[in-house]
């Protein structure tokens, strides 16, 4: 399934609530157990749950307002309600509310077996429903994971897939990218979501600086250092730890983060016993990696220590079908954080934004939308956009209506517009190129020649008239 089942367990009474989180652990679920809480801290717990068991009996709770509150939340949550045997009206009631199911208290192993593999292919059956849709996965804080295109699906199946192995993970890309964002999807799926997640920028520190930060000092060990103090490695103990920039940290470190990947263990500066730390090591940089390896600075051992597997994050202009869907996403979530109203986007503002190159990838456009939010000025921040795209081609999507954020029907028709334009504009200019051959155009577009004769037709091309 790509990962494990995460379980929410809201249950008043402290041996069945301990009962259903070992039962559901022996089945391979990550659980979160909860006491009795209000809705506002029920719907934090399902914020990222795939399954949510809850006691219709918690005096804490209204339980019809907490099942339409999920709903409107979380409409693809399967929310499971446990009832007593006898209490058939609830069953009923139950049943109208549109819960997934019912388990009747005291349940036995077998039914709850049988609710999980429903569950299970309930997910399956949603993540491959996601090679024609949106996948998005909340981070919390604000963050988001969203794919839109076959690459980026891949690299959410990637994450899923090794989120549970502990091995190190070196994610590449160029600046901007999301690195940060893949570290964290992945240490969302991961056994050890509940644990701390921590990040160091290895380029923000000078070499000292940054080794007392990585493991720590004894009071002592240098001027200033009045008292002990645990670095992250020992804080992340048991959690994630993401070394970002890891390109740029200085051979010196290098050797000594070497030893902690190798065996868990390290030294506070100034100690002279030797700590382990269970932490999960990923690692990101935007440099080329082969060429630091040639030129000695980046330590070979280190490199082929942390790349078990690597992941390699395409640059936003690669997968431009996302930008509207991320324009969408950033603005809503933009808005809500600084409390700004709800923005709008016109059919030329994603043509613009979707013919930009972004070069800043996410984190200009980030900053574009937040301009954006605060001036409401479009034509200057269509001007601003289009001033940076020399001759570029900007698709003019005439037939398509104004965009809000909460319009996908839409935003999906627009974006397969602006793809069939984009395609187009490059089937025409390599035709150009090659003076209308179009075996040789076919190769250049990595297409096959019958297929290219398909698109000539289906945008229905014709060769410019020789003159004699």
């Amino acid at each position: 399934m790509g990962h494990q089942l995460r379980v929410v367990v809201v249950e008043d009474e402290i041996q069945v609530r301990g009962y259903i989180q070992n039962l559901l652990e022996s089945l391979g679920c990550v659980v979160n157990s909860l006491e009795p809480v209000n809705i506002t801290q029920a719907c934090q717990a399902a914020a990222n749950a795939d399954l949510f068991l809850l006691d219709t009996t918690l005096p804490s709770i209204e339980v019809p307002a907490l099942l339409l509150k999920l709903r409107r939340e979380r409409p693809e949550l399967s929310v499971v309600l446990l009832l007593p045997a006898s209490n058939h009206a609830g069953f009923v009631a139950a049943a109208k509310e549109s819960v997934y199911d019912v388990l009747p208290k005291p349940f036995l192993k077998h039914q709850l077996d049988a609710i999980l593999r429903r569950v299970r292919d309930r997910l399956l059956s949603a993540i491959a429903h996601t090679s024609s849709t949106i996948l998005r996965e909340d981070l919390g804080n604000g963050a988001f994971f969203l794919a839109a295109t076959p690459a980026m699906k891949k690299i959410y199946e990637q994450a899923a897939a090794i989120a549970h192995a502990d091995i190190p993970v070196l994610i590449t890309g160029e600046s901007g990218v999301g690195k940060e964002i893949v570290a964290r999807l992945i240490h969302r799926l991961s056994r050890r979501s509940n644990e701390e997640w921590l990040k160091i920028n290895c380029a923000a520190l000078p070499l000292d600086l940054l080794e007392s930060e990585l493991f720590g000092y004894e009071a002592g060990a240098f001027t200033g250092a009045t008292k002990s103090k645990p670095g992250k490695f020992e804080m992340c103990d048991k959690g994630t730890l993401l070394l970002d920039e890891i390109g740029e940290m200085s051979p010196q470190l290098q050797a000594k983060l070497l030893h902690v990947l190798q065996d868990g263990t390290f030294s506070r500066l100034g100690g002279r016993g030797e700590k382990r730390t269970n932490a999960r090591i990923l690692a990101a940089t935007n440099i080329d990696i082969q060429k630091a390896l040639t030129e000695k600075t980046f330590r070979e051992d280190l490199y082929y220590r942390l790349s078990t597997f690597v992941l390699h994050i395409p640059p936003l202009r690669e997968r431009r079908e996302e930008i509207p869907y991320v324009l969408t996403q950033l603005a809503q979530q933009l808005a809500v954080t600084h409390d700004l109203e709800p923005v709008q986007f016109s059919p030329q503002m994603i043509s613009t934004c979707v013919a930009y190159h972004w070069p800043g990838n996410l984190r200009e456009l980030g900053n574009f939308v937040k301009r954006y939010l605060v001036m409401r000025d479009e034509p200057a921040a269509v001007a601003e956009l289009e001033s940076k795209i020399p001759g570029c081609f900007i698709p003019t999507p005439s037939s398509v209506n104004t965009v809000t954020a909460t319009s996908s029907p839409d935003l999906k028709s627009m974006v397969r517009g602006l793809k069939d334009q984009a395609e187009m504009q490059a089937i025409r200019e390599t035709l150009a190129e090659t003076k209308w051959n179009r075996r040789v155009a076919a190769t250049r577009l990595n297409i096959s020649y019958k297929a290219l004769l398909y698109k000539i037709r289906q945008y229905n091309l014709t060769a410019p008239i020789q003159s004699a």
